[in-house]
């Protein structure tokens, strides 16, 4: 799927604070739309509703008050950000009982504001989860969602099935990035008795540590700046269902110590809270770096890895299942078909062919956006050429066996370092030191790489 960026409406009447707000934002990334007055700010939201909405509460006509209720009536689920003078805070306090989660206090420093917006952000996804739950239904069987009928594959969905019984065990899943842990987790939680229970998930290396601890307890009032009301968390929103912790290896030390407490004892407290809360969620945790070699690090803690580690489930990359990538390929063609109101007819031998013999650094994600780029470039009904694919893959040479790197068994033995040594340096070679090449060729993550090159004194 694109990563899109989020969609902010910026509503005030002063021009010079529209510009400052819309030419920060739109440095950290974010899509910036910007009005002077509550009439138009409601077409905006009416027409496509933003992710978050920083809404003035002194404007002409309609005030800010009376624009927060209205856009809420049309979006119950807009995130909007209160944004007022030092005389009209009180005002801001009570627009944020008619629904605001947050105010800024004018002027605000540049970190206050991205701060806020990204606060917003996170409450926007989370309300937008939970209010998918009573739309977002299982297809007939949640397996059918994990694509592809090659050995490697069916050990994962058997393993899923397996999972699925048994719906209070942890589950770590393993796996590069766009290789379909994100399917597997879902399935996981799909085919279990916590299915009517929503799954809520968060990227650990998405949001700085505060946030990140917020995110997933939730926090008290006044638990620290800008803290003007108390949050629920993940952990309480996903109350009998599924909790999803991507790129697990990322959680700051703080979130490492919560987990495992509520791991452990079923119990956590919000951020700034006292109360011990319970918590009946199953956690699914996924990484796509080394864990043991983060713990060897003292990057991650042993105790948790050990917890998380009662039943690990590796997703192969796509090199490693490359009889997968026509089904994989058709599928994507049929929901894009769907998707598009188009009628595409399938794919040429020739470009698949390509597809075949490609290494799929990106994998499973990579595939999807070439098939989707391909939809963009290819207008008619006809099938996808070699032409509608993109350069890297067609110049792209044919991936070579990893077996090749395995030495030969002497009559005299191998020394198992010597051994792991040689297979290094073959494929530092092969990759002309590129690190990254050089553990897909030895098919570990580039942490396991550089762990192994420390050892043997080749770093």
């Amino acid at each position: 799927m694109t990563n899109t960026p989020a969609r902010i409406l910026v509503v005030d009447d002063e021009k010079l604070i529209r510009w400052h707000v819309t030419e920060r934002l739109q440095r950290n990334g974010f899509d910036v739309v910007s009005v002077e007055s509550g009439e138009e700010a409601l077409e905006q939201v009416a027409r496509l509703p933003p992710d978050v909405m920083l809404l003035d509460v002194k404007l002409p006509g309609i005030d800010g008050v009376v624009t927060l209720r209205r856009a809420l009536g049309l979006h119950p689920d807009l995130s909007v950000l209160m944004m007022s003078a030092h005389s009209t805070v009180d005002v801001a306090v009570e627009a944020m009982k008619h629904g605001a989660i947050d105010f800024l206090v004018k002027p605000f420093e540049h970190a206050a504001l991205v701060a806020a917006v990204e606060r917003a952000l996170a409450t926007s996804r989370t309300r937008r989860q939970i209010a998918a739950l009573t739309t977002d239904r299982r297809p007939a069987s949640a397996l059918d969602a994990i694509v592809g009928r090659s050995a490697s594959m069916e050990q994962v969905r058997s393993m899923v099935g397996r999972l699925a019984s048994s719906d209070t065990t942890t589950v770590l899943i393993e796996g590069e990035s766009g290789a379909g842990k994100e399917v597997v987790a879902r399935a996981i939680h799909f085919e279990s008795a916590r299915r009517e229970r929503p799954i809520l998930q968060v990227n650990c290396a998405a949001l700085p540590e505060h946030l990140l601890e917020s995110e997933l307890f939730g926090h008290e009032r006044g638990a620290f700046t800008d803290a003007h009301t108390q949050k629920r968390g993940l952990f309480e929103s996903a109350e009998g269902g599924s909790v999803m912790l991507d790129e697990i290896g990322d959680l700051p030390p703080g979130g490492q110590a919560k987990l495992l407490r509520l791991l452990e004892n079923k119990t956590f407290r919000r951020v700034g809270g006292v109360t011990e809360l319970r918590a009946d969620v199953r956690v699914i945790a996924a990484t796509n770096v080394d864990l043991e070699v983060r713990v060897g690090e003292g990057r991650f803690r042993a105790d948790l890895f050990f917890r998380l580690n009662v039943v690990r489930l590796v997703v192969p990359p796509l090199r490693e299942h490359l009889e997968d990538v026509p089904t994989l390929a058709a599928h994507l063609i049929a929901r894009f078909n769907q998707e598009q109101k188009r009628q595409v007819r399938g794919i040429s031998p020739g470009a698949m062919e390509l597809l075949k013999a490609y290494h799929w650094p990106g994998n499973v994600r990579e595939l999807r956006n070439v098939i989707e780029r391909a939809f963009i470039l290819h207008a008619g009904p006809d099938e996808i050429r070699p032409e509608h694919l993109t350069p890297e893959l067609r110049r792209a040479a044919p991936l070579r066996p990893r077996e090749k790197l395995v030495p030969a068994v002497e009559e005299q033995g191998l020394v198992l370092d010597d051994v792991e040594r040689k297979l290094i340096a073959e494929a530092m070679e092969r990759s002309g030191g590129n690190q990254s090449k050089a553990a897909r060729l030895l098919g570990v993550s580039r942490d396991t790489l550089r762990y192994r090159l420390k050892k043997h004194g080749m770093a």
